[in-house]
């Protein structure tokens, strides 16, 4: 349970951005999002193998991010003798 205390004169907006934060932290906006309609048990798991597989393309696209781009090797053949 979320529970929010409003100082004394704070106001209103603010303890309600306080509130919305902490619900939001806590995921239960999520939670009613998810269990707001039913699925049927495959339709779960499809939902689920597709989430990972976002999560995976997702992931492949940082690593592919961070690593350095390759440098040439330094002037072995081109030496021109």
């Amino acid at each position: 349970m979320v529970l929010v205390t409003v100082r004394d004169n704070e106001p209103f907006e603010k303890a309600l951005r306080r509130f919305r934060r902490k619900v939001e932290r806590e995921g239960i906006r999520k939670d009613i999002k998810k269990n707001s309609f039913y699925l049927k048990p495959g339709e779960k798991r499809r939902l689920k193998q597709r989430l990972a597989e976002k999560r995976r393309r997702k992931a492949a696209r940082r690593a592919q991010r961070k690593m350095p781009p390759k440098a040439p090797p330094s002037g072995s053949s081109s030496s021109g003798m």
